[in-house]
């Protein structure tokens, strides 16, 4: 190690230490220093690689280009404390409707980085700028019938419904649940539909 390296090292270490009788987890560390922050351009290529290890359904690099160029707004990114990406969100706005709506295009997080509250917070910080930037009523997504962990985290914790389910929807023909979460009243849902979960 370099003195830097070193140092970066020592104080990591401290970290993980006893403190006032609470003994601070590895996991806890890694949390804290891991920060949420709009996407650049420059992020595309760690977003690309994230969703290559953690995703079936992967993009060419112009689709992330779309994203950046089209919507700045909602492309988020989770960085280590190395200057790593770790997770993303890709999401924009669907122009081929009615309602003012948002759409979740993909989700991802390292497994070395999961069960740390990533997905969340990612999640979130696309809610609040569809909503702030767009003024949205609601947003979209689509998920794997057999993806029992995501269903639960969009369901549970970020309250997501089911609004449909589209048959065959991936390339291996696998079902998909078209999921919905809204940001207006009642009214809203009822110009949008009621969901559907037969």
């Amino acid at each position: 190690f370099d003195r830097k390296q070193k140092t970066s090292h020592e104080h990591l270490g401290g970290l993980l230490g006893r403190k006032k009788n609470c003994v601070v987890t590895s996991s806890t560390v890694l949390r804290r220093m891991v920060s949420v922050r709009r996407a650049t351009p420059e992020d595309l290529l760690a977003m690309q690689a994230c969703n290559l290890l953690c995703l079936p359904e992967n993009y060419q690099m112009k689709y992330y280009f779309y994203h950046v160029l089209s919507w700045p707004q909602l492309m988020y990114v989770a960085e280590d404390y190395g200057g790593k990406i770790v997770g993303y969100v890709l999401a924009k706005m669907e122009e081929e409707s009615s309602e003012v709506h948002g759409h979740i295009t993909s989700l991802a997080v390292l497994r070395s980085h999961r069960k740390m509250g990533l997905a969340r917070r990612l999640m979130e910080a696309a809610h609040r700028a569809m909503q702030e930037t767009f003024d949205a009523e609601y947003v979209s997504l689509h998920v794997r019938k057999s993806n029992a962990a995501a269903k639960h985290l969009y369901t549970e914790t970020l309250k997501y419904t089911v609004h449909d389910i589209e048959a065959k929807y991936y390339a291996d023909a696998e079902d998909a649940y078209d999921m919905r979460r809204f940001f207006k009243d009642t009214k809203e849902r009822q110009k949008v539909g009621k969901p559907n979960t037969e």
